[in-house]
């Protein structure tokens, strides 16, 4: 089998093998679990229980105004009753409105409670009917970004759709969840790429892993022959690097193609969608299971016990049990939802899961080391690492002038901001983070210029 990949990237060390080849484990229920409303890309949701109400596992308790296109419900994940709805710390830094259900112990260990739909046949059904299954189980993306998957999986009529890519690729330092759903969930997620492929109407699939995960292509191959539904599925190993498992990365390394400036997957003829969200796909059919847990890796150096669990949405992190969460609080310096490279640094341990947490990484401080900046030396390294090939030296430079113009035209909104360049730089340039805040500071700018709407007429006396 070929090995392919994309130019640029970097090597950072995968630390995988604290957690790697572990099973996934199903935690218990916790006592209570604090939900945001709002877990997914795109326009907010309003919760729709109150303070006092019961409510059961695959419940609805919010969704968007209207039920908008670009809006995904969000369901409890534990049978129990609304204790509090309140503003509550997310892990994207920022806070957020969540709903804190507290559970039934009796209910704990009872499926039959379970308020799931009924199962739907997702090779029968209609495309309609499949989309709104899709939304109704309030899917988004799993991989991190938490777009809506319903409306991924709809492109508009001139935007044809030929390949589909499972994303395996799973690139980022510590993290194994995903290798662990692709060697123990293999044939339901082949069973959910099957469902994603009759949906957009293709023939060819691809899952994506990197060449440090060969071992499972045996096991992929027999899932496919056995949940493949006759399509065209095939694995492709990639080159262990990094960002490899970014979509605009995967689809240049498996097609040739590249997605344009400005431009989306569709735009290069591709859907990508991660293994998770695959998995939870399958059992949105299968099971009529809303999303309501997932599975992520828990680890770092700080972690005693590096694992791969499977939790309730909502689960705070603080709240797992000792032989789940066993830290050296001695030597935790950071804690990271996510991984090094693009996670987010959260302040304490009181930060629920939520449907885009792929892992959390506990970190010591020899692995968190803060360097002083030097000046820049016009090496050159970010131009070669950039996975998008753009030019962060320039666009740091526009920046620090203050022309976000400039930095504009250069290309900092196509930046994915994947850390790359600032962890090759030998002189320790946070480029990253200030294009984070480039892009807001420009966004900001244009949002501000934009005519005000007239003000209606007041009547006449």
């Amino acid at each position: 089998m070929s090995i392919k990949t994309f130019k640029g990237g970097i090597h950072p060390p995968v630390r995988k093998e604290a957690s790697e080849g572990k099973a996934i484990e199903r935690i218990p229920a916790p006592k209570q679990v604090v939900i945001p409303i709002n877990q997914h890309f795109g326009a907010p949701n309003q919760s729709i229980v109150a303070v006092g109400d019961t409510v059961r596992r695959g419940q609805k308790i919010a969704e968007g105004k209207a039920g908008g296109p670009m809006t995904v419900p969000v369901h409890a994940s534990i049978t129990g009753t609304v204790k509090k709805i309140e503003v509550r710390a997310q892990s994207n830094n920022t806070d957020g409105i969540c709903v804190i259900i507290e559970t039934d112990p009796a209910a704990a260990e009872d499926s039959s409670s379970d308020a799931f739909m009924q199962p739907l046949d997702g090779f029968s059904c209609t495309k309609d009917e499949a989309l709104a299954r899709i939304r109704e189980a309030g899917i988004v993306g799993m991989g991190g970004a938490g777009f809506p998957a319903h409306v991924k999986l709809a492109p508009p009529p001139n935007k044809p759709i030929d390949l589909v890519i499972a994303n395996g690729a799973e690139c980022e330092p510590y993290l194994t969840i995903d290798e662990a759903t692709l060697d123990e969930e293999g044939p339901t997620v082949v069973e959910g790429l099957a469902i994603v492929m009759r949906i957009v109407g293709v023939k060819k699939g691809v899952i994506a892993i990197e060449e440090n995960k060969k071992g499972a292509v045996a096991g992929l191959n027999a899932a496919i022959a056995s949940s493949g539904r006759g399509y065209d599925i095939t694995v492709q190993l990639l080159k262990t690097k990094y960002p490899q498992g970014g979509e605009k990365m995967l689809i240049t390394a498996i097609t040739g193609k590249e997605v344009p400036s400005g431009g989306l997957p569709m735009d290069a003829g591709c859907v990508v969608q991660n293994v998770g969200t695959l998995k939870a796909i399958a059992e949105a059919f299968s099971e009529g299971k809303p999303l309501i847990e997932r599975g992520l890796t828990v680890t770092g150096g700080a972690c005693k016990t590096p694992k791969n669990i499977l939790a309730p949405i909502g689960t705070v992190i603080g709240d797992l049990p000792a032989e789940v969460l066993d830290l050296d609080r001695d030597t935790l310096r950071k804690i990271v939802f996510g991984g090094p490279m693009m996670g987010v640094a959260v302040p304490h341990l009181n930060i629920p899961v939520q449907k885009n947490t792929s892992g959390v990484t506990f970190m010591t401080a020899a692995e968190t080391v803060a360097k002083e900046e030097g000046p820049c030396i016009r090496c050159a390294r970010c131009l070669r690492g950039c996975s998008c090939r753009l030019s962060p030296v320039l666009m740091n430079n526009a920046l620090e002038s203050g022309d976000l113009e400039r930095a504009a035209d250069i290309g900092l909104l196509d930046c994915i901001e994947c850390g790359g360049c600032s962890y090759i730089c030998p002189s320790n340039i946070q480029l990253v983070q200030r294009f984070r805040v480039g892009k807001q500071l420009l966004r900001a700018k244009r949002a501000a210029a934009q005519p005000k709407p007239a003000a209606p007429a007041k009547a006449q006396a």
